[in-house]
């Protein structure tokens, strides 16, 4: 059978990195073996090994349904059911509790969950779930509401501890999760966080003045429903943002860092979620960029294309899988502060009550500029990605991988009618030092950049999202 020169490249890889890392373990057991280094003290040693995490998934038309039936077989007496003011009297949020009633199981319904939650929505999520005394928990929604499942259903379980604790460090202390959550069911009603299947929480530190989160892998739902009903009447801009989420996740895990580039944690515990790119990650991220660029345009304008929207349905938990073990870099490093601080923009489809970005823009904004900068590491990585785009790349060179990614970005960016830049998203390079500030301790994904970086390479990537097109 024929084989590509492209396709053997990508064997070649596999090959190279699976043999860097089987070296590496073997320099890592022979100082085991000397006593040059314990398990219980840091290693100097670079990461031989990755961990792939998932919660399960079911897809089907329908299949919400279930919800109930998943509920009375975990054993489930009280269950909160999380979702927002909005979802709270649609068609997703009446099939799961009616399937609920169905199975006669108790519930109680929290319906204040913040779109772009922050740390005070996070916390009075919290409250309540603390004194519900739930013994289970149902997500009802998009990736905020997921997301403050997640962490009502941490804190709750360990009442004693400190919010800052989980969070992220160096902004929080980063603790791992030793204690046993309760089951979490995430029914996902958009099409681009690819919450269902990650142990990511994500808020806006209000204080900060910038976006972060908690990333561990216990936080992962029990089980993640996708159930493509639930598309059906989404808004279009809901889907263009998120739709251009699912990209993001997939081309920024595409292009991280190995994680064999990593340092070796002392203990197997204290091994990131977010991984850098290893051969499974590669698969669900490729598979996601050839789905969304040929679904995502459709699924944005055409509301009754129901394949379209069901394929960008599974493209975010393919995405969601690749990143949540993978992880993301500059552009989620960026998007945080620009998302918190971005005060004046409103888009048709969301919330009026307030100022807010959505998530997926704030994402995309800077990915143009992103990837022309992280290109020079890894110019075949964004070739590939190019390739996974539909670009024809049998004729680009290296020392245009940067060029290529960015204008097939900009291509789908301006298919969909993203905004053009930062500009429209009523920010002025006088707010640059501001955002460059709010990025910079973002060193959960900033850190798997493949190209190093310093505060003036943030300010210049600012700069030029300033404009897109």
């Amino acid at each position: 059978m024929a084989c590509s020169t492209r396709a053997l490249r990508r064997v070649g890889t596999f090959s190279q990195s699976w043999l860097r890392g089987l070296r590496q373990a073997a320099r890592c057991s022979q100082a085991q073996q000397k006593g040059q280094f314990s398990t219980t003290s840091p290693s100097t040693q670079k990461e031989y090994a990755f961990e792939m995490a998932c919660s399960n998934i079911r897809y089907g038309v329908g299949v919400t349904a279930e919800v109930g039936m998943d509920c009375k077989n975990l054993g489930a007496r009280n269950v909160c059911v999380m979702t927002d003011s909005k979802l709270v009297d649609l068609p997703p949020v009446k099939m799961a509790l009616e399937s609920l009633d169905r199975q006669g199981i108790p519930y109680q319904v929290y319906d204040q969950c913040r779109v772009e939650p922050t740390d005070e929505s996070f916390k009075a999520a919290i409250r309540f779930a603390k004194e519900g005394d739930f013994d289970m928990y149902l997500a009802v929604g998009g990736g905020s509401v997921m997301d403050t499942c997640k962490a009502a259903n941490l804190y709750a379980t360990n009442p004693s501890a400190d919010f800052l604790d989980y969070v992220n460090a160096p902004i929080g202390k980063g603790l791992p999760v030793t204690h046993t959550l309760k089951p979490l069911i995430a029914v996902t009603t958009t099409a681009g966080t690819g919450s269902e299947t990650t142990g990511t929480a994500v808020f806006d530190l209000l204080e900060l003045k910038a976006k972060t989160g908690i990333s561990q892998r216990a936080l992962r739902p029990t089980l993640g429903i996708v159930d493509p009903l639930h598309l059906i009447s989404l808004p279009e801009r809901v889907m263009a943002y998120s739709g251009i989420d699912v990209l993001c996740h997939a081309l920024e895990c595409y292009t991280t860092m190995s994680y064999t580039d990593r340092d070796r944690p002392s203990n197997p515990q204290l091994r990131p979620a977010y991984q850098g790119f290893n051969p499974i990650s590669d698969i669900w991220a490729q598979h996601a960029l050839r789905m969304t660029a040929k679904y995502i345009k459709r699924a944005v304008y055409d509301v009754g294309d129901e394949e379209a929207r069901s394929a960008m349905h599974l493209a975010s938990s393919y995405a969601g899988i690749g990143f949540g073990n993978g992880g993301v870099h500059l552009c989620h490093g960026m998007c945080y502060p620009i998302s918190s601080q971005g005060k004046k923009f409103t888009s048709k489809d969301y919330s009026q009550d307030y100022a807010l970005i959505p998530h997926g823009l704030s994402v995309i904004i800077t990915a143009p500029a992103v990837f022309e900068f992280t290109a020079p590491a890894c110019p075949e990585r964004h070739i590939e990605a190019a390739e996974c785009l539909g670009v024809d790349v049998r004729n680009v060179k290296r020392g245009d991988a940067g060029r290529v990614l960015s204008d097939r970005v900009k291509e789908i960016m301006d298919d969909i009618g993203t905004p053009n830049g930062l500009t429209e998203l009523g920010f002025q390079s006088q707010d640059v030092p501001n955002l460059v500030k709010g990025t910079m301790p973002q060193h959960r994904v900033t850190k798997l950049c493949p190209r190093p970086f310093q505060e003036e390479d943030i300010a210049t990537l600012l700069e030029k999202s300033m404009r897109v097109f």
